[in-house]
């Protein structure tokens, strides 16, 4: 089970944007997620009149890895760790270490 699912809301740790929040867009190989309005760039295009693209400075959303944000806990308003807890039926939820609330409401 993954700690982090797409839709979560999560804090940045570490970088540029540390302590900004945005909700994880989706989840990529190499343990990368893309999170909105997080690690924003610049890039310079071409223009290319055949594809209907037109050159310019265009900001893009970049993605971060997966070791420098963390689960937003609403409770404590801070970034929080998550476990794996089994319940009776053996189904597995996600709950933050601090509090044991459940992550999935």
């Amino acid at each position: 089970m993954q700690r982090i699912k797409q839709g979560d809301e999560v804090i940045v740790t570490t970088g540029k944007d540390k302590g900004r929040r945005g909700k994880v867009m989706s989840i990529l190989k190499n343990d990368r997620v893309m999170v909105e309005n997080i690690n924003v760039v610049k890039k310079h295009t071409k223009p290319n009149p055949m594809a209907g693209v037109e050159g310019g400075i265009i900001e893009k959303e970049m993605s971060i890895h997966i070791s420098n944000i963390m689960p937003f806990n609403p409770a404590s308003n801070k970034g929080d760790r998550i476990g794996i807890k089994t319940l009776e039926d053996g189904k597995k939820i996600r709950v933050f270490k601090s509090n044991n609330e459940n992550v999935d409401v």
